[in-house]
């Protein structure tokens, strides 16, 4: 017993945590566990009772397929246990969530004993995580004429294991809790520095917000023991900056309800709000979770008698309160009249959080058991021969005669699946589409394996082209924690048939690229609908969603997603872009003119955004479409003319060929499919067969957004405003600065080049700047460190090839060894070059950090607070953003540059040109 001696181990070091124990998902330990049950005399008996009821992870886990085989035995007779009787082990299989207790409950209903197999079947009725395999075994047991396996199937055409759930409660009261004001990242939710964790709940709870924060949810839990808690961003959005399942999975445990008594710290239904919503990505985990997510809208834009803006001395708009929803504030959600109440007075319509969709996810507990029971039914209806009758909410389908599609609503017709108009469908359509490519990444990708666990699927599907499963947020650090998760995860995911970053097998080198730079290479076809489990999965290829670890295991087992299609805002450009500028700048640009066009409103969020980037390759493009994850988008388009299109599939198929020179590629060649696929789509477009995609000329538009060139004469910055008097206004990616603000003289103290938001240009301009600075100064001197992490080891190896990543060696004191990484996390710095490992580094904010208070000038994308840098007690630790050429500048001088110093700094040197297309990008 020397398994179930050292999980007791476990358990007492748990304790001293504050921590109860571990579920179990190890065989060998219930195993160990099953054999002290059946031993009456055992003194540990009781307490393996307990952990083999009530501690056992369900689904397809190992310990999952041995407790089934234990509870068929009890049911069969060939074990008699006196707490667990055969009706009882009936209960705790139907807990299990499919795999081997599917399995179990078949054997048992398609068997011989017919008292058995009525029991079985009456248990199988309610279960919806029913596989190929398993649905063979009914249709065969049905055509050979078994009257159980008869019975079974017509319940489920009926879909009664929906229809007999219980009504969502008409009224659902409420206690408010202020999680914070501004706008909420997960990342308070669920900290990136705490991202080992995820996989174990409990623990990983212990960081939602503060200990303080979780100490009030606790007093207002005990003082309305009959209301649940809604936690609200006051005056901003909840869930901004990514999806992370893990920050439901915390909010559901500290307000949620148990999903079932026999899973520990498992909950459900959660209850969020915020004045400006729920962010699209966060929405969608929400989802999953069978919770509420309501846009309160208690805070307004105050107007004058005229209807004009009211704006402070800053010119920003002043905000006038609605209604109040002060922590304590009890309120009633009416599912009914769709509608929020404070007593008898009603506030505000909430009809947008209870679509019928959205109810049927309430009532079945989540979106999960709505798309598997859409599926078991249509397969039990076609296998007795009878049209499924009406069970579910019908998809909304919109069809606008005249109307044209823009380029998503193109792609979301090419690739529905299950619509009933033979019309094309328009924006607000709900819609099934497959799925071409997933990306799982390393901190939440032991998240996405459990889900794959629980909903029982053990293949990825035939229908997606490609998954792969990155390193790239542990990178940096190969500490005990990353040693003991990273090969686990590539194992499951390598089993499972994705590519993997790090080879279980040991045969290929262990690569830790940033997964979304991954993805937008072997993304081959701008037709292709991509699923990533990271909110910056925005490729400039196709149309791509960054989701939960959930949705994307549910777009791995089945090879779809479901969604509504969005609206869209259309981007086009006009001017000409300095030859000092950068695209950083564009990008940057963009987003404060489009607020200045549209008087603060952010009429990106929430939408795609339709960029008619035309002549920049998918490498570059890729700096605007990850940023617009910041912007607050539900995803983006880019619009490409032919030839840069072929351009970027050339990029693309040469480094999957890399891939697959390294050994990557899997038994069933998904990588030589994709060069394969590749070569299809340039044929088509120069032959004329396909063009390249094109929004129709009359398609409709929620907004367009024409940017300047011309107005944008100097390099652009994010800053996080951290001293705003207004608390909600800082750490926005809303306040975007010329260079000259300030004023040559704020000091920087660190800088970072890096993670998704550079391409191989910026490692170029890196070192080209650093050449350039060396000839007018005689030497290159660092007055601030400076860390570099290149994206991928292919742009190393192109860099290396080139010549560049030599003059990057040469100025540099420190140079990643993948044979001996780094086993401590960096957190202070000497002022020189540091060239890190391939990944997301200081961005992550998991393993990296700069040193408290700093000043950081990054090209990363986040700005959080406590992300990249954490406060000290004498000053608040600032992100800046901003183009490679700024970055690299900052730190040589210590301190931001002047315009002046700017320009000469970049005299010659080859910086990302972008120049609006000519053509018209219409089809």
């Amino acid at each position: 017993m020397n398994l179930y001696n050292d999980y007791i181990k476990e358990i007492e070091e748990r304790k001293g945590q504050g921590l109860h124990p571990k579920p179990i998902d190890s065989a060998d330990l219930l195993n160990e566990i099953i054999t002290q049950i059946k031993d009456t005399n055992n003194a540990n008996r009781q307490d393996c009772l307990k952990f083999f009821i009530y501690n056992t992870l369900p689904g397809t886990t190992p310990a999952a397929g041995a407790k089934a085989k234990f509870l068929k035995e009890i049911i069969l007779g060939q074990e008699t246990v006196a707490e667990i009787t055969p009706s009882f082990a009936f209960e705790l299989l139907s807990h299990m969530k499919g795999g081997p207790s599917i399995v179990v409950l078949l054997d048992l209903a398609l068997g011989n004993d017919e008292a058995i197999a009525k029991q079985a079947a009456e248990v199988l009725k309610t279960q919806v995580y029913l596989y190929d395999a398993d649905m063979d075994r009914l249709k065969v047991a049905y055509e050979n004429g078994n009257a159980v396996a008869k019975d079974i199937l017509e319940s489920y055409s009926k879909a009664e294991f929906f229809t007999k759930l219980p009504e969502v409660a008409e009224e659902i009261k409420v206690v408010t809790f202020i999680a914070g004001e501004g706008d909420i990242s997960t990342d308070l939710l669920s900290p990136g520095n705490q991202a080992h964790s995820r996989s174990d709940r409990e623990l990983h709870g212990k960081c939602m917000i503060t200990p303080q924060a979780q100490e009030e949810i606790k007093a207002l839990q005990a003082q309305h023991p009959d209301k649940s808690v809604m936690l609200i961003a006051e005056k901003g959005t909840m869930g901004v900056g990514s999806s992370r399942m893990s920050g439901v999975n915390n909010v559901a445990l500290w307000t949620g309800k148990q999903a079932s008594p026999y899973v520990p710290f498992v909950n459900f239904a959660p209850i969020v709000g915020g004045t400006n919503g729920i962010s699209p990505i966060f929405l969608t985990t929400v989802d999953v979770t069978g919770g509420i997510g309501i846009d309160l809208k208690n805070w307004v834009k105050k107007t004058d008698a005229n209807g004009e803006l009211v704006r402070d001395e800053n010119g920003e708009p002043i905000l006038e309160q609605v209604y109040s929803v002060a922590t304590g504030t009890v309120l009633t959600i009416n599912t009914k009249t769709k509608k929020l109440y404070n007593g008898d007075k009603e506030l505000i319509d909430i009809s947008r959080s209870f679509t019928p969709q959205k109810m049927e996810f309430i009532k079945a507990g989540g979106s999960y058991a709505i798309v598997f029971g859409k599926k078991l039914q249509t397969f039990a209806a076609k296998t007795l021969g009878i049209e499924a009758p009406l069970v579910y909410a019908p998809s909304k389908e919109i069809h606008i005669e005249g109307q044209g599609l823009t380029a998503v609503e193109k792609i979301f017709n090419k690739n529905a699946v299950g619509t009933i108009s033979k019309q094309v469908l328009h924006a607000g359509s709900d819609v099934r589409v497959t799925v071409n490519i997933v990306g799982s990444q390393d901190t939440t990708g032991l998240m996405t394996a459990q889900e794959l666990e629980s909903m029982a699927a053990t293949v990825i599907s035939p229908i997606v082209d490609a998954a792969y499963q990155s390193g790239c947020h542990t990178a940096s650090v190969w500490d005990k924690k990353a040693q003991a998760n990273i090969p686990k995860l590539m194992q499951f995911m390598n089993d499972f048939g994705l590519i993997t970053a790090r080879d279980p097998k040991g045969v290929y080198h262990a690569m830790t690229d940033v997964i979304h730079k991954v993805l937008n290479d072997i993304t081959v076809d701008e037709w292709a609908i991509i699923i990533g489990g990271d909110s910056h999965t925005r490729m400039s290829k196709g149309v791509a969603f960054g989701a939960d670890s959930g949705t994307v295991a549910l777009a791995l087992a089945t090879g779809e997603a479901s969604m509504p299609i969005p609206q869209s805002v259309k981007v086009t450009f006009k001017g000409n872009m300095p030859d000092y500028m950068d695209f950083r700048d564009v990008v940057h640009a963009t987003q404060a003119q489009m607020l200045h066009q549209f008087g603060g409103e952010n009429v990106f969020q929430g939408r795609i955004i339709e960029v008619h980037i035309g002549t920049l390759t998918a490498d570059q493009a890729f700096t605007f479409t990850d940023w617009t994850a910041e912007m607050k988008a539900k995803a983006s388009i880019c619009i490409s003319e032919d030839e840069t299109l072929i351009e970027s599939l050339e990029i693309a198929k040469g480094r999957i060929q890399i891939m697959i020179d390294k050994g990557m590629d899997n038994k069933n060649r998904v990588l030589q499919g994709l060069i394969d696929k590749a070569n299809k789509r340039i044929a088509e477009i120069r032959s004329g067969e396909k063009p390249a995609l094109r929004p129709d000329a009359n398609a409709k538009y929620y907004a367009e957004v024409v940017v300047d060139l011309d107005q944008i004469a100097e390099p652009m910055i994010a800053d996080p405003d951290v001293n705003n008097k207004d608390v909600s206004k800082r750490y926005t990616h809303d306040t975007i600065r010329p260079l000259s603000f300030y004023g040559g003289d704020k000091k920087v103290d660190l800088g970072f080049i890096g993670s998704c938001m550079v391409h191989k240009g910026d490692m170029k301009i890196l070192a080209q700047m650093l050449k350039n600075i060396e000839k007018q100064q005689g030497k290159v001197e660092f007055k601030a460190p400076l860390v570099v992490a290149p994206p991928t080891y292919n742009i190393v190896d192109e860099l290396k090839a080139e010549g560049d990543w030599e003059v990057l060696q040469k100025y540099s004191g420190f140079e990643f060894d993948d044979n001996a990484p780094k086993a401590v996390a960096r957190t202070e710095y000497e002022n020189m070059l540091y060239l890190e490992r391939p990944g997301c580094n200081l961005c992550m904010g998991n393993q990296e950090k700069a040193s408290k208070g700093d000043t950081v000038m990054a090209t990363s994308t986040r700005l959080f607070q406590g992300r990249v840098v954490e406060d000290s007690a004498e000053k608040k630790g600032e992100s800046l953003l901003s183009s490679t050429p700024v970055v690299v500048l900052s730190t040589i001088l210590g301190r931001t540059p002047s315009i002046e110093e700017y320009k000469k700094a970049v005299e010659g040197i080859n910086l990302t040109k972008f120049a609006p297309s000519h053509k018209l990008l219409v089809g």
